[in-house]
């Protein structure tokens, strides 16, 4: 009884291992023949390869495994126009001249750009580049008639991404001792914008363009309240710069039309008209490595005096609410336009640049020299905590521009 339950396991055995070597040479077979029907079916197409004539234009090549760039169509041939190997007949003398056709290519892909990519070397066409010329920008946007220095832009405010976009285009009518230095542009938008943009024109002489474009994040709500500064620097080819002009263009109510090309002409310290009180001339510079603010106070103009007794100018640092240093110069005898060239210097840390300020009292002495001096104006240039538009531009010029004076003329207020 044993041996026959030994004989009909080991029969079961041989008969399902029969059929599983049976099953797969079935699929074996049926795959081959499902490859030759699929060959036999685009054996006309690929008869023959198609030659590249010599004269066509080059194309780039695509790998087949490689995922397709942000900004690129996958395109692909239709089978006739893949070369494939039927026979594996290509020799080592055909894969050789196949290597210097691509070398060949790949070397004039430098010289025509454009071309449509395929997954094989194939041509297909290029973009006919003067289809596409575009014409001079001193053509499109021509200077207004006149012979001040202008600059050439455009704002545009998008509401939904709560962006301010700023094209810078070009300058126009530059002063001739200008016209063979770089020519620098800094933009900033006040009162909020510390580190300004800059911009380098791509030429020299009389009108240099730009055509550069600069993104501010401001909200809906500040952007009406906001000015647009654009300074205007030329540099030397040693690295010494001398302002230009610059422009502060209020965006209140200009938001209206997106995009108009718009005409600004720089003002210069010579054109800039005195205030109420009158205006003084500032210079500032920082020595990080000397822990040194030097600060000299030029000369002023405009002031409205009271009486003939002279003109002197009190300097205050001042960290937080707290002064702490005081400097005076001598009274300067003279009448609304003079000159002090007073020079001090004050120790200030690095850290402390964010929270410090200076405050100018512009004085004039009373005939009674127990009474208190007549305060003139007043005038303070510091961080964003103490100061806006010019007077903050003028500290952030002297923070970015380390051991370089920056001059600048500013208008003197009341004391509050």
């Amino acid at each position: 009884m044993t041996d026959q339950v030994l004989l009909l396991a080991a029969g079961l055995s041989v008969a399902l291992l029969s059929l599983l070597l049976l099953g797969l040479m079935l699929c074996c077979l049926w795959r081959r023949k499902r490859r030759r029907k699929a060959r036999s079916q685009y054996e006309e197409l690929l008869s023959t390869v198609p030659s590249v004539p010599a004269c066509s234009a080059p194309v780039i090549l695509v790998s087949q495994g490689s995922l397709a760039k942000p900004g690129e169509i996958p395109f692909t041939l239709p089978p006739r126009f893949m070369a494939q190997d039927h026979n594996n007949l290509k020799n080592v003398e055909e894969k050789e001249e196949g290597e210097e056709i691509k070398m060949e290519t790949r070397r004039d892909i430098l010289a025509h750009r454009g071309s449509l990519s395929v997954s094989r070397w194939y041509p297909v066409g290029t973009v006919l580049a003067g289809l596409y010329s575009v014409p001079p920008l001193n053509e499109v946007v021509a200077p207004p008639p006149g012979m001040a220095t202008r600059l050439c832009f455009s704002v545009e405010y998008r509401h939904s991404s709560e962006q301010l976009m700023v094209s810078l285009l070009r300058l126009g009518n530059l002063p001739p001792r200008f016209h063979g230095n770089v020519t620098l542009v800094e933009l900033r938008l006040l009162p909020d914008d510390r580190r300004p943009r800059q911009a380098k024109a791509r030429g020299t002489g009389p009108d240099p363009e730009f055509n550069d474009c600069f993104v501010f994040q401001v909200s809906g709500v500040c952007v009406s309240q906001s000015t647009l500064s654009v300074c205007v620097l030329s540099v030397e080819q040693h690295g010494k710069r001398h302002a230009v002009g610059r422009v502060l263009f209020p965006l209140e109510g200009e938001l209206g039309q997106a995009g108009r090309v718009l005409w600004r002409d720089l003002e210069t310290e010579d054109d800039t008209q005195c205030s109420e009180l009158g205006d003084v001339q500032i210079s500032l510079s920082y020595s990080p490595s000397l822990q040194r603010l030097s600060v000299v106070v030029l000369r002023a103009r405009g002031l409205q005096l009271l009486t003939d007794a002279g003109v002197c100018v009190q300097v205050s640092l001042q960290i937080h609410t707290q002064a702490v240093k005081i400097k005076r110069s001598s009274v300067v005898k003279g009448e609304s336009d003079t000159h002090f060239s007073y020079r001090m210097t004050f120790k200030l840390r690095p850290q402390h640049l964010d929270e410090a300020c200076l405050r100018f009292e512009l004085q004039q002495p009373q005939d009674v020299r127990s009474e208190p001096p007549v305060l003139l104006g007043v005038l303070v240039l510091g961080p964003f905590m103490y100061a806006r538009g010019p007077q903050l531009q003028h500290w952030m010029d002297m923070v970015n521009t380390p051991q370089e004076p920056v001059k600048l003329w500013h208008g003197l207020c009341r004391a509050t």
